[in-house]
Parts: structure tokens; sequence; C-alpha cells
């Protein structure tokens, strides 16, 4: 078995374990489910694509390609086709993290139409702010692979980049940060595309014990936050003067971070338990803990439902999906969705919901509008991030 990261054989012993229990979670009483699911979250749920749940009765495939269009069609009755929502057209693309390759998805059949090899454990990807790169981070490959977000071809390969695991551009594209989630630092290297032989430029490694996960940059391109997985804290990097502006302990084994609109408060999902922390961050010297939102078992990775209103948390353990609002900070909605939802996209009809369903080997789409599971689109071993270019707003 292959195991995702270089951690302590103990650890990975448990990950199996739990892995295989993983099915009988929610059969167990509610703290033994938060004390299993700890396992089940650290270094991206290696070995957990040996449990397979069996997956919740879909719909047809013929339903979920035509939901878009039908709900375009009703907004056109009531009001014109001003108003009406856009079709996604451009491929949506899947990691498979344990297969080192890429589902390319045509959103209109929901069938897969190619895999794109790419470096050794693809998990995360990002599309630059100008939209004409998807960036596929390879940890283990030491590589990142870009990709043409509309035709879905290789535009390049860059080799040589430590341990890319989570990465996010700044907004005003000055910056790639990239998490280096085995080896313990978060990386800034300076982005200059006008350079074709160098595109990327190391500028400062900065050590960030134990396992930086996930990153999330403010709207002015002024900070960088960092989740650190193993130690259980968040840290701010200040893009100015590049320098830590501070690094405090936060709940078990947080994962994604997300930034509200206005870069007031930052939420951390802890997959070590079933809670997000919200920090206040904007103009403060300190970050300082405002609320803990119950959300459920193994809470892991945010996606903005593209409203500035409302974020949704997938609680990889508990197999739900958690609608907040950010306005109260509380838990507004539940989905159920199988197989251990993991990353999120949502497509420009605003309604259609794409999650990697990460121990079933799946794409699970969900009709936001009738909580119901459309369609599931098999791909590869452990799937992970999930992108396309059409897309509701990020915020």
């Amino acid at each position: 078995m292959l195991f995702l990261s270089a951690r302590p054989v103990a650890a990975a012993l448990v990950l199996t374990a739990t892995a295989l229990a993983g099915s009988l979670l929610t059969a167990q009483p509610a703290q033994a489910r938060r004390t299993a699911q700890a396992a089940h979250g650290a270094h991206h749920a290696q070995a957990a694509h040996a449990a397979a749940p069996t997956a919740a009765p879909a719909a047809t495939t013929a339903t979920a390609a035509t939901a878009a269009t039908a709900a375009a069609s009703a907004a056109t009755a009531n009001g014109g086709a001003s108003t009406a929502p856009k079709v996604a057209t451009s491929p949506i693309f899947v990691l498979n993290s344990l297969d080192a390759d890429v589902s390319v998805i045509d959103p209109r059949t929901f069938r897969e139409v190619k895999r794109i090899p790419t470096g050794k454990e693809p998990h995360h990807l990002y599309l630059t702010p100008d939209r004409k790169t998807m960036v596929v981070a390879n940890a283990l490959g030491d590589s990142l692979t870009f990709l043409d977000p509309v035709t879905a071809e290789v535009q390049r390969t860059i080799h040589g980049i430590s341990d890319p695991y989570h990465l996010r551009f700044s907004p005003d594209m000055k910056w790639l940060v990239l998490a280096g989630n085995r080896l313990d630092h978060v990386d800034l290297y300076k982005w200059q595309p006008q350079n074709q032989a160098q595109p990327l430029v190391l500028t400062k490694r900065f050590s960030a014990p134990k396992t930086p996960s996930h990153l999330s940059i403010d709207t002015k391109s002024t900070v960088v936050y960092a989740s650190m997985q193993d130690s259980s804290e968040i840290m701010a990097i200040d893009l100015n003067t590049l320098a830590v502006r501070w690094k405090v302990p936060v709940g078990k084994l947080p994962a994604d971070v997300y930034l509200t609109p206005d870069d007031k408060y930052l939420l951390v999902a802890l997959t070590g338990d079933h809670y997000v922390e919200v920090y206040e961050v904007g103009g403060l010297p300190q970050p300082r803990l405002v609320k803990r939102i119950d959300t459920g078992d193994g809470a892991h990775s945010f996606r903005a439902l593209g409203d500035r209103r409302h974020v949704l948390v997938s609680n990889r353990a508990a197999n739900t999906i958690s609608k907040i609002a950010l306005d109260s900070l509380s838990v507004v909605d539940v989905l159920k969705v199988p197989g251990g939802p993991d990353d999120m996209e949502i497509l420009p009809d605003g309604r259609t919901l794409l999650v990697t369903s990460r121990w079933a080997r799946k794409l699970t789409v969900v009709d936001l509008q009738t909580k119901q599971i459309t369609t599931q689109v098999k791909v590869g071993k452990s799937p992970h991030g999930v992108w396309t270019l059409d897309q509701m707003p990020r915020q």
C-alpha cells in the first residue's frame, strides 16, 4: 500500500486500521466516531481509499447533464434570458492522488473523457488569477503540471519544486505560495510568467512544523494564512516584509482555512474534531477566537457558495457537507454525501455541486436545491482536488 507522506510507521498503521473501520463510523457512538475520524483526517486520509462505502443510489447521467439547462430554461421563463444562469462547457478536472493523474470530465455528459498523467501524488490544483492556466501540484513528484483550462492540454511541467502539496496565488499574481506538507515548510515563489525559462523563483522558505496543510491569502495580497496539521497551529506570513506575523495554537488537526470576503474572519476546519473554529484576524495584531461551529466529524475542506454570504465545509468522517451562514457564523443546512466528501466545486448554475468522494473513487454530483445526488462519476484512486474554469465565485 502506498502512503502519502514520510511519517512514522505507527501513524500509518493507525490510519490503515481506521480506514478499514470507515464503514462503521455511522454506527458508532458520537465520541467514538470523533476519536476514529481524527486518524481519517491525518495526512490526506492515507490508506483510507481501502474503505469504499457503498454509494447512495444515483439518478441517470442524463438527469445530471441536463440540470443546468433545465435551470436556465426556468429562469428564462421567469424573467428573460438576461437572468438565466450560465451553462458549464469547460472541462472538469479531478486529481487522482494515488494514480498520479487527472481525470478530465465533460460537464454536459458527466463522463470521463481522458486521463492526464502528472507527477506522483497530485493533491491540489489552482486556477491562475488571469484564468489562463490550471496548476496541479504534484507533492511526491516535486513538480507542477500546467494545464489549459479550456482544452485540457498540458502547457508545461516544471520540475524541481520541493514537495508542493497545497498552493495559492496571491490575487495580484506576484506570488505563488506552496505548502510542503511532507517536508514541513511554506515556500514563496515569485511569479514571472514572462520568463519562459524560469517562471518561478524561490524567494523565501519558512519552517512550518508540523505538516503545513492548507493556505489562504487575503484580498489585498498582503497576508498568507497557513494551517499546520500535526502541530495544531495556524500561522500568518506578511507578504510585504516576508516575515511571520504570528503563530498560534488551534484545535485538533487543522486542515483547510477560509478567509471571509471582508478579510475579517478566518475559518479553520478541524479534521481531528467536529468543529470549524472562527478567528477574527482583520486589523488585529494577534488572532482572536470568536466561535466554534459544530459541523460534523472530520471537518475538512471549504468552498464558498458564490453569494458572499455562505460557505460549505465537507465533513469527511461524517459523510456530510454543512452550509454555514457568514452573518451568523452558524450551520443553516446539511447535505448527506457518501464516500468521504473532500474537495468541492460549484458550477455556474449555482445549484450543481461537485464533490470528490475520497474513499469511493468517485466524483459525486449534488443538486443544491433538492439536496439529492444526481450522479456519480467513476474516477481514479483517492480523488482529491476538483476544479473547473466555469464556476461560481469563490467568495
